[in-house]
């Protein structure tokens, strides 16, 4: 069975890793501690999402992309150790900016399959531990698997979480530690005071509703950084650095469905006086060095996002002046470094090898068969059999549980392509198979809506594309993930859904030279022009049914299906159950793309 190997470019250890890593060293007068000026070196990673290894576990094989990055913790970790060599006298902090134990096959089994919560210990809790964190932000995908299990992962940490803007209902007191306070040794100086700041995404509400309604709510990071930046303050910190799961960007993908922005760190920055430096988490996009100006002053924030899964490694630097008994920081830069060309470390390595091997079996299991291969790759422009296979099975599950009334709906569901990457081979088909098709750990619920309201969904959900000029050939990229004011970045793939019907066909056409809100032509269900009060039970998954997207309706509509199913796994029982996957018994070509209402080729 294959096990992970260090990668085939990663043999760098110490000075050498840090050179192929970009790492530019500071001017030497800018690090000097003569006891009238320090540095502060502030390390950081975000949105490992159980990433330890470089390695891809729907592959099969050792982690690469298009750049050549390379993924995991392990390698990482080869960098803090050259940087804790290289700076060994000075004051260092080791933070993490959220989304650590969801996102791979890895974290996935030791939280579903064999669960912390009934013993073991978590392979993210087995790195991190080594690697010496002072602290971690709460990501929105901590709470995915509910806060039990959350509290049990914590509970093995050697290192706090904090959630400032994780608070209880009834006392608005944050339900995790708000923030830390590290005091630092400086040779030839007083003692460095720092305080850490967390912030977690307020979308946690819209997310992980089922998981968190009633127990927890999620205040805006900027009205909690309002209070406790000043509390830092009073208790002394010569320093104040935050860790927010929170993009740069200001915007939201659940538009103004809550009243406080999803990617607020700039706002942060801008609004809370007091503020130094913000390792920045949530966006999974690489910002080396960003400088915000606080409102009202000329003093400017340093922001630095290190990329996802152990791409990179955040360094920032802060200048310090002593000004008596205390430090004030006069500059600060930043850098993120590549982690591609960095040795395993075999320490962490070590730690987690056993629990890796384990999981690699298990997701190379045999589970079934395919009669064809069928891929996602075209999915985002064209229907494709594996997305109408998600559908089928979705609905099909919530058609087998409804009852009274509800039972006589007819039913649709909705799917998205989550991994343009994911395919079944036509003959055996594994586990990790069908987990690459469904990578995200939501579960499966059915709301009733109308004829009007599911036109209204596709309308919003058609958003995805970018508005051509009429019929004719084009690339993928120029027609898909359309740039709006809620998607600055382009809108994710994981946000186009389409909707197909189980027990008459649901077809459409999307007419993308038109503007956005009349898109959606032909309308048609079981063949006929859809009636818009007709109702029907529609199969969704709990980010969207919570008000993840911003898509119209299903958040408030009656819900009449909810057995908490994990909608992966329940893809999984179904390829086990019935051995053999045939695109004839699921797979219609209900809608397409036209421009003008004539068919274009996107190549």
């Amino acid at each position: 069975m294959p096990t992970a190997t260090p990668s085939r470019r990663g043999v760098l250890t110490g000075a050498a890793a840090l050179a192929a890593a970009g790492y530019a060293a500071p001017a030497a007068a800018s690090t000097g501690h003569s006891g009238s000026t320090a540095r502060l070196t502030v390390l950081g990673t975000t949105d490992l999402h159980g990433h330890v290894f470089n390695w891809d576990y729907y592959k099969n094989g050792e982690y690469d992309d298009s750049a050549h990055n390379d993924v995991g913790i392990a390698k990482v970790q080869t960098l803090i150790k050259a940087l804790r060599a290289e700076r060994d006298d000075e004051p260092l902090l080791m933070l993490d900016a959220g989304d650590t134990i969801q996102g791979t096959p890895l974290s996935y089994y030791y939280a579903k399959v064999e669960p912390i919560t009934s013993g073991g210990s978590h392979p993210m809790t087995n790195a991190m531990n080594l690697i010496g964190y002072d602290a971690a932000a709460l990501g929105n995908h901590e709470f995915n698997y509910g806060i039990p299990l959350l509290r049990a992962w914590e509970r093995q940490l050697n290192f706090p979480l904090l959630g400032a803007n994780a608070v209880d209902p009834a006392t608005g007191i944050p339900v995790f530690r708000p923030y830390i306070i590290k005091t630092l040794p400086v040779p030839g100086g007083p003692d460095l005071t720092v305080g850490v700041l967390g912030l977690t995404n307020p979308g946690i509400a819209i997310w992980d509703h089922a998981n968190v309604a009633g127990r927890i709510d999620f205040p805006g990071l900027v009205e909690q950084a309002k209070v406790f930046v000043p509390e830092l303050k009073d208790l002394g910190c010569d320093v104040i650095v935050v860790a927010a799961h929170s993009g740069a960007d200001t915007s939201s993908s659940y538009g103004d469905a809550l009243p406080y922005p999803e990617n607020a760190s700039s706002l942060v920055a801008a609004d809370v006086p007091g503020i130094d430096a913000i390792l920045v988490g949530h966006a999974h996009v690489d910002i080396p060095q960003r400088y915000v100006t606080v409102k009202g002053s000329r003093k400017q924030v340093l922001l630095c996002e290190p990329d996802y899964w152990g791409m990179r490694l955040a360094v920032m630097d802060l200048m310090l002046e002593r000004r008596g008994d205390h430090w004030t920081v006069t500059g600060a830069t930043s850098q993120t470094l590549n982690s591609n060309e960095a040795a395993e470390d075999a320490e962490v390595a070590d730690a987690v090898r056993a629990q890796h091997e384990q999981v690699v079996t298990y997701v190379n299991s045999v589970i079934g068969s395919s009669v064809q291969e069928m891929t996602a790759a075209r999915a985002p422009v064209e229907d494709v059999p594996i997305i109408d296979f998600i559908n089928y099975v979705q609905a099909d599950a919530v058609k087998q549980d409804l009852t009274g009334a509800d039972a006589a709906l007819p039913v649709l569901s909705i799917a998205a392509p989550f991994n343009r990457s994911a395919s079944f081979p036509s003959g055996d088909v594994t586990l990790r198979d069908v987990a690459g098709l469904y990578i995200y750990d939501n579960t499966l619920l059915a709301v009733k809506v109308t004829g009007q309201q599911v036109k209204d969904y596709l309308e919003y959900s058609m958003r995805y594309f970018k508005q051509v000029p009429g019929p004719g050939t084009y690339t993928m990229d120029q027609v898909t993930n359309a740039v709006t004011p809620t998607a600055p970045n382009g809108t994710p793939d994981y946000n186009f859904d389409t909707i197909a019907g189980l027990d008459g066909r649901l077809t459409y056409d999307v007419d993308i030279a038109k503007p956005v809100g009349s898109r959606v032509t032909n309308l048609q269900y079981a063949g006929d022009p859809i009636d818009p009060a007709r109702e029907f039970a529609m199969a969704v998954n709990n980010y969207r049914q919570g008000g993840g997207g911003g898509f119209p309706a299903v958040k408030d509509a009656p819900v009449v299906y909810n057995r908490q199913i994990d909608i992966r796994q329940l893809l999984i029982d179904w390829v086990t159950a019935h051995h053999v996957i045939d695109p004839a018994q699921f797979a219609t070509v209900d809608w397409r793309l036209v421009a003008d209402g004539q068919a274009i080729t996107v190549s």
